[in-house]
């Protein structure tokens, strides 16, 4: 059961207002995962191998999440509080460090409007609801992968797996789909892409997306049930096909040059997610 003020706060007439702002603030700390992660595997990785040719570790100190606090990335300088709010901040600033004037990344305040915007259409869809809670996790851990793969190209196991996870447990009370769908889907949606990735490398010689996909495509399987999938790789196949197309045509993209799946899965997650019923009416019509 749902604490009674959150229902009245997000089910009013102008509950998605609410929504906004927690996903403002969510946008904010995901960028900070976005950044981070990528970083922390890093040093995890460089550990595991010094470890295994028996050297010492290289003392680099506490980085996560939460230390050190946020700073310029060029000067190092600590960001204040007041420097700190989504989207107003940057705009206050103009996109620059108070203290070096280095450039800020369009990503950050992309990252929190999209957050913000994603959190209250929630609200709008689902209301002051359990429903509503669950999606906002998935949509978190979506964005994250999202800007992640795209200045990477990894889609980490340490957010993949515990979405998979969290999807199965949505649904034991059929939060999106039954249980069973939601196995099916997250085998299927395992299985499938995993089947393309030998028959692709079979028939090439080349690998054409990464383990991490298949895991992206579990976790929405197990999210949005086994109905969804085809739905979810249709969408993605086209949105990646017309970007990569386009930017080969400006050539701005160089055809040896990888271009990332994952963003493309989670755009066909989050349209599956709002609007699945509808993608479902279509494909059986």
């Amino acid at each position: 059961m749902l604490p009674a003020e959150f229902g009245a706060l997000f089910a009013g007439q102008y509950g998605w207002g609410a929504g906004l702002l927690l996903g403002l603030m969510i946008g904010s700390f995901l960028n900070v995962v976005i950044h981070r992660l990528p970083i922390m595997l890093q040093r995890e990785f460089q550990a595991e191998c010094a470890w295994f040719q028996g050297q010492p570790p290289v003392e680099q100190g506490r980085y996560d999440l939460l230390t050190p606090a946020s700073a310029c990335p060029h000067c190092q300088t600590p960001i204040r509080w007041y420097q700190n709010f989504p989207v107003l901040s940057w705009m206050a600033l103009r996109g620059r460090c108070a203290h070096c004037h280095a450039a800020i990344s369009f990503r950050y305040p992309l990252v929190e409007t999209l957050s913000g915007l994603l959190f209250a259409a929630a609200v709008w869809q689902w209301g002051g609801t359990a429903v509503t809670l669950w999606a906002w996790g998935l949509l978190a851990g979506l964005v994250a992968l999202a800007f992640i793969d795209l200045d990477t190209q990894l889609l980490p196991d340490k957010l993949t797996l515990p979405l998979l996870w969290l999807g199965l447990i949505a649904n034991l009370g059929a939060a999106f789909c039954s249980l069973q769908d939601a196995v099916i889907g997250a085998v299927a949606g395992y299985l499938s892409l995993w089947s393309v990735y030998h028959l692709f490398r079979l028939l090439t010689g080349k690998e054409g997306m990464g383990y991490g996909d298949f895991k992206l495509l579990a976790a929405l399987g197990a999210w949005l049930g086994w109905k969804m999938l085809l739905p979810i790789v249709l969408i993605a196949s086209l949105a990646g096909a017309l970007f990569g197309g386009a930017l080969l045509a400006l050539n701005v993209l160089q055809r040896s040059q990888p271009i990332p799946f994952g963003p493309w899965l989670v755009l066909g997650g989050m349209a599956a997610l709002f609007k699945g019923e509808v993608l479902l009416q279509l494909w059986l019509g």
